[in-house]
């Protein structure tokens, strides 16, 4: 069989799918959210126990799709650096 491995793979990647989505479905069918993070719980914890802060922000985005994008900017801008650090490494190597 030629492509052997890629149908492996591929057949993997569904089942994995097919299990995923499965189980985030029995968990809203019991009236959960699925996929619900640790941070709402953390921060809840955290508040109750009367903690306040030292400091207030400087500037809080209007909207959380503003965060969301500064975020994700802040993310891009560390992958080029981290990219161009290695590509610069890689390029000394090859010259020398």
């Amino acid at each position: 069989m030629k492509y052997g491995m890629e149908m492996a793979v591929a057949i993997l990647i569904v089942a994995f799918v097919g299990m995923f989505l499965a189980q985030d479905a029995a968990i809203q069918a019991a009236g959960e959210e699925a996929w619900e993070g640790a941070d709402d719980a953390a921060a809840d914890l955290i508040e109750a126990s009367g903690y306040e802060p030292w400091i207030d922000p400087l500037w809080e985005p209007p909207s959380g799709e503003i965060e969301s994008l500064l975020f994700a900017l802040q993310a891009a801008i560390g992958a080029i650096t981290i990219g161009y650090v290695f590509g610069y490494w890689q390029g000394g190597r090859k010259a020398t």
